[in-house]
């Protein structure tokens, strides 16, 4: 029943329904000051997709334990050096990693300590 939603049709109808359109008009006037711009909601959307990819995760949970190369990353995942450089760049491109040459090779860290945050939230999250 993929996509299908698991609750009954008797419960989606006891959803409170308002009566006016704006029953709290003050709490309404107050959230919209400090609502974030469109565009904003669009980037936020965009940073947390790049977290619904499990192969993304376990680079970002491996680099928030070490800086690593492509390479390191690859036996660490068992996985090709050419699909890590992949998901790489797409998280270089998010800012979530960041990158740093030292002589031939290149390694990866995480781009801040908000990503790591984030991360480490995600994780207390679902272990609640």
């Amino acid at each position: 029943m993929k996509g299908k939603s698991q609750v009954s049709p008797k419960v989606r109808t006891l959803a409170p329904v308002c009566a006016k359109e704006a029953n709290h008009e003050e709490v309404v006037k107050k959230v919209r000051k400090v609502m974030p711009k469109e565009e904003e909601f669009y980037d936020l959307a965009d940073l947390y997709k790049m977290f619904a990819d499990s192969t993304r995760v376990r680079i970002l949970w491996a680099l928030s334990n070490a800086e690593l190369c492509v390479c390191d990353i690859a036996i660490l995942l068992n996985m090709t050096k050419s699909a890590i450089s992949h998901q790489l760049r797409a998280l270089r491109l998010s800012n979530l990693v960041k990158y740093a040459k030292r002589g031939k090779e290149v390694y990866y860290s995480l781009a801040d300590n908000h990503v790591k945050d984030i991360f480490e939230k995600g994780f207390e999250h679902i272990h609640e």
